[in-house]
């Protein structure tokens, strides 16, 4: 799974450029707020793995209404330096990365 660059923002992480995007449309669980907002995370220049963070809010457009707070920069750097920590090689090809953030 790519992050498609049309929508991304990049981020600067300890000197490493991503780049960041949060799906623009819900899903249809995401739209009636039965499952969490979730958000993905690549190297920006040459893409390996992909970060897929989960978290435990509402995504923005969902269609009840409930609140959701947006995603900031800071909450994805910090998100990135934990995935580094538990393993995550984004210069590696290969399947994506699972990040929960309940």
């Amino acid at each position: 799974m790519a992050v498609p660059r049309k929508g991304s923002r990049r981020l600067n992480v300890e000197g490493v450029a991503y780049r960041w995007r949060v799906r623009g449309r819900p899903t249809y669980e995401q739209g009636l707020v039965m499952s969490p907002l979730t958000y993905a995370v690549e190297l920006a220049e040459a893409p390996g793995s992909t970060l897929v963070v989960t978290t435990g809010r509402a995504h923005p457009g969902n269609w009840i209404g409930a609140p959701a707070d947006p995603v900031l920069p800071s909450q994805v750097a910090a998100a990135v330096l934990a995935a580094l920590a538990r393993g995550w090689a984004p210069h590696r090809p290969g399947s994506a990365f699972h990040l929960d953030q309940l």
